[in-house]
């Protein structure tokens, strides 16, 4: 089996601390050995950032913009060769695979190869100012200049490891940050080939690097680095609060996408072929990635009118899903992450069944090995109190509650600590509209689950903080600076 090693100031770098084994979740099996950093690793990756940000902060925008450009034109030409890796060690079925972790990365790199020539200044109005003790009078001109952060790590999650860094990497690099990427310890290994990639595409060395862990030692030291400006993380709340208590000692910029639970609200005003949308839009949560997604519709919150046809039709959409190996082609779920998250999954599952709800389907483990699979799971008539009405399950299960009235709606949707992706599906848009200015999260799809490429994309509460996303990405990578100077 293969062993990686660091990408630091443009090369491999093997670690002293050794390597850990990356397992494909489908079989089982060690697929490679990703490196095992050392705080010495990492120190040094950050000191390689750091030296190499003084140049890449001042190149022209024109010319990081056709990095980035060439950066996208190779992920899709070394697609081929990344893809099965990528598959491999996500346990992702191939059709997300192929078309949704390789592409997409490569999407944003072009989109943020045209962000990196979009206007850094926002000129401001000349003012005239009275003289005093600090200076003579005049009419002043000013402007407000988005400049680069620094140094960005980036520390990613492991549904879209590739997609995921290159949301963050991107439009770090077009600001003109330089940038130290720590990847999920579950896998790492597409990550760590794409230093070569981006040198190919005429990176500078030391502007992008990658260091690797088996547990939190590696992303708590850079964290805690000096030489660090900024931490992108994506992940689970509770360590992105670690995070933030950690990079707030030392006044660090944060970008923190965190979790979700999310509610798709399904109001009585629905017809048969809209409330068919509905059921195929909450299934999501089945169909893709096996619901290893934050911004999932896992919570479903019907009007009790609708509710006993909306659970019906969700038990008949769960039960005609295929599961099994995600590289053959009529898989629709394959498995989870790993064996400690299968288990996470089924804990909830049984919870739920302790707790009095009804378990429509699934609800056990399928007859499949080796792989770390879990059925489609429907749990209806849950309390909106309970474990798997409250908690991010991160995982294929759909959680259903009937409401009487909108408040209700409201006040059950709110009534988590997160607030990241709601829906809102009604045969009215208009009072969908009005639904959604309630609901406290970041983001609300009326009658779709579809993103909008273009939209600031973060949470309220526990979802975390800041935005990113489109021309928002730009902002969250960069400090705004205000210039004035006598007119």
């Amino acid at each position: 089996m293969k062993r990686y090693a660091h990408w630091i100031n443009g090369q491999r770098h093997q670690p002293a601390q050794g390597h850990y084994p990356v397992v494909n979740p489908a079989t089982e099996q060690v697929i490679g050995y990703a490196p095992e950093a050392t705080r010495g690793d990492v120190d040094t990756a950050v000191r390689a950032a750091r030296t190499a940000y003084q140049a890449w902060s001042r190149t022209a925008p024109k010319e990081r913009a056709a990095v980035l450009d060439r950066i996208a034109d190779l992920l899709a030409a070394h697609a081929k060769d990344l893809v099965p890796l990528l598959q491999a060690e996500t346990g992702a079925a191939m059709r997300v695979a192929s078309t949704m972790q390789l592409p997409t990365a490569a999407e944003r790199f072009r989109r943020y190869a045209r962000g990196a020539t979009e206007p850094d200044t926002i000129p401001l109005a000349p003012l005239p100012v009275k003289a005093s003790p600090l200076a003579p009078g005049g009419l002043l001109g000013a402007a407000a200049v988005r400049r680069p952060v620094g140094v960005v790590g980036c520390i990613t999650s492991y549904n879209f490891p590739v997609v995921n860094l290159a949301g963050k990497a991107a439009p770090a690099l077009a600001m003109g940050n330089t940038v130290v990427a720590k990847p999920a310890p579950q896998d790492p290994l597409t990550c760590l080939l794409l230093g070569e990639i981006f040198q190919e595409a005429g990176l500078p060395d030391g502007v992008f690097n990658v260091v690797t862990g088996s547990g939190a030692a590696a992303g708590e030291a850079l964290v805690a680095h000096p030489g660090v400006d900024m931490i992108s993380f994506t992940g689970s709340t509770s360590v992105g609060k670690a995070i933030a208590e950690s990079a707030g000692r030392l006044m660090k910029r944060t970008l923190m996408e965190l979790g979700g639970k999310g509610a798709a609200i399904i109001l009585d005003d629905l017809t048969d072929g809209a409330g068919k949308s509905a059921v195929g839009a909450v299934g999501s949560t089945w169909s893709f990635h096996c619901g290893q997604i934050c911004t999932a519709p896992t919570r479903v919150l019907v009007h009790r009118a609708l509710y006993e046809k909306v659970v019906t039709g969700l038990q008949s959409y769960a039960e005609a899903l295929t599961i099994g190996d995600p590289v053959d082609n009529s898989t629709i779920v394959g498995p989870l992450i790993s064996a400690a998250q299968r288990d996470r999954v089924e804990a909830y599952v049984a919870g739920a069944r302790d707790q009095g709800a009804r378990i429509v389907t699934g609800g056990t483990r399928p007859d499949l090995k080796p792989g770390f699979y879990a059925a489609p799971t429907l749990i209806a008539d849950v309390r909106p109190g309970m474990a798997v009405a409250q908690e991010e399950i991160f995982g294929p299960v759909v959680v259903a509650i009937p409401f009487d009235t909108e408040d209700e709606a409201v006040e059950i949707a709110n009534g988590t600590a997160y607030g990241l992706y709601d829906y809102v599906f009604s045969g009215d848009a208009g009072r969908a509209w009005q639904l959604a200015a309630r609901l406290r999260s970041g983001n609300v799809g009326i009658n779709t689950v579809q993103r909008h490429p273009e939209t600031p994309f973060g949470g309220f509460k526990d979802s975390g903080i800041g935005r990113d996303g489109g021309s928002f990405g730009l902002h969250a990578y960069s400090e705004l600076q205000s210039v004035v100077w006598p007119s």
